[in-house]
C-alpha cells in the first residue's frame, strides 16, 4: 500500500509537469519497471484516476507508464550543453515513510536552468515545529501516531526560502493554516554550540569531527568536548529543511566509493538553504556539480562527502575536515 501510494504521488506529480511544461526534461528516481514487476499498474492506474482532479480521458494504462518512464533514466539525454530540468524526489526517505509514523520523509522538486538551482518545494508531512524531534528507534513500531502540522517550504534564487505549515491530521485534506514565513538559518557561530545531523547510514565516528569532539543528544547537557547531535531519520532532504528552517546547524555526509550521490537527494536542498542564508559545498569549499553527469545529471560527485551549515561555522568545519580526515 505505502509503495503504491508512492508510486501515485510521483505519478501526479510527472503528470502535472508534464502538463504545464512538455518541453522540460525530467531527473526522477522512479520508472514503471517496479510496477510491471510487481502487477502493480492496475491498482495504481485506479489510485491515480481517483485522484485526479477532473476527468481525463488521456489517463489510460499506456499514459501512465509513459508520464512514470518520463523521468527514468533512459528517457533523456542531455550532453554537454547547459539544459533546463526538473529534478524530482517523490519520496525521501522511504524508511520514514514506511513506517508510516512520526519519522520525517519529503517529497521535493527542483528547477535546474544552466547548470543553475533556481527554484525549490520541499514538503514534509510529519515536520512538527513545536514537538522534540524523535529517532528511528522511537517511532518505531509506533502506527497510530496522528501526523503533525506539516510543513511546505518553497526557494527562489534571489527571493529567499519560505515555509507554510500545513494540515496534516489522518483522514483529511491538506489544509493551510498560515501564511508563509521567511526562513533563517540559525545565528550559532562555535561549532561545540552548533546543533548537528548526519546521514542515517553512518557513524559519527566515521566522521573527522570525531576526533575532535564526542556526541550527545541531551541539549541540557553539552559539554566543552560534545557538539548536540540531533535523531533526525530517514532520507537527506529532511536534514537541509533542518538547516533552512534554523532548527539545525549543521548536516554532514560523508560519500562513499560503493555508493553515488543522486541529484535528487541534494537539489532542492541545496537552494533552500542557499536562500535562507547557509552554505552547501563539499569537503573541499567547492560547490556541488549538478552538471558533471554529461548524460543523466542523475549523479553529483563531491569530494569525498558534502557539508551543509548556517554559513557561519562552514569555513571553521571545513578546516577541521581538512585537518583531521587523515586520521579518520
Amino acid at each position: 500500500m505505502n509503495q503504491n501510494f508512492a508510486h501515485i504521488c510521483f505519478l501526479l506529480l510527472v503528470s502535472e509537469l508534464g502538463k504545464i511544461f512538455p518541453s522540460i526534461p525530467l531527473v526522477a528516481e522512479e520508472d514503471s519497471a517496479f510496477l510491471l514487476e510487481n502487477n502493480l499498474v492496475n491498482s495504481v492506474f485506479s489510485a491515480v484516476t481517483d485522484k485526479a482532479s477532473s476527468d481525463d480521458e488521456s489517463l489510460t494504462h499506456d499514459a501512465i507508464l509513459e508520464a512514470i518512464d518520463r523521468g527514468g533514466k533512459d528517457s533523456f539525454d542531455f550532453g554537454t550543453k547547459p539544459a533546463t530540468y526538473w529534478v524530482l524526489d517523490p519520496i525521501d526517505g522511504t524508511k520514514g515513510f514506511l513506517k508510516g509514523t512520526e519519522a520525517l520523509y519529503v517529497v521535493g522538486l527542483a528547477l535546474v536552468v544552466e547548470g543553475e538551482i533556481v527554484l525549490g518545494v520541499m514538503g514534509c508531512p510529519n515536520w512538527q515545529e513545536d514537538k522534540p524531534l524523535k529517532s528511528t528507534a522511537e517511532v518505531q513500531g509506533n502506527n497510530n501516531i496522528v501526523a503533525g502540522s506539516g510543513i511546505i517550504m518553497v526557494a527562489h534564487v534571489g527571493c529567499g526560502t519560505w515555509a507554510k505549515k500545513l494540515s496534516s491530521v489522518l483522514g483529511t485534506s491538506a489544509k493551510t493554516l498560515e501564511s508563509w514565513t521567511r526562513c533563517f538559518v540559525d545565528s550559532c557561530c562555535l561549532v561545540h554550540e552548533a546543533r548537528f545531523c548526519i546521514s542515517d547510514s553512518q557513524t559519527w565516528e566515521s566522521l573527522p569531527l570525531s576526533a575532535l569532539f564526542n556526541t550527545t543528544t541531551d541539549a541540557d547537557s553539552v559539554g566543552d568536548k560534545e557538539v548536540l547531535l540531533l535523531p533526525i531519520c530517514c532520507g537527506s532532504l529532511c536534514k537541509y529543511l533542518m538547516v533552512a528552517s534554523g532548527k539545525a546547524s549543521i548536516f554532514i555526509a560523508q560519500a562513499r566509493a560503493q555508493r553515488t550521490i543522486k541529484a535528487w537527494d541534494h537539489a532542492v536542498g541545496v537552494i533552500c538553504v542557499h536562500e535562507a542564508g547557509g552554505k552547501v559545498a563539499d569537503w573541499e569549499g567547492s560547490q556541488l556539480d549538478f552538471g558533471a553527469d554529461q548524460v543523466g545529471r542523475r549523479i553529483i560527485y563531491p569530494s569525498g562527502g558534502v557539508l551543509v551549515t548556517n554559513g557561519s561555522v562552514h569555513d571553521t568545519i571545513l578546516e577541521m575536515i581538512t585537518s583531521t580526515s587523515s586520521i579518520v
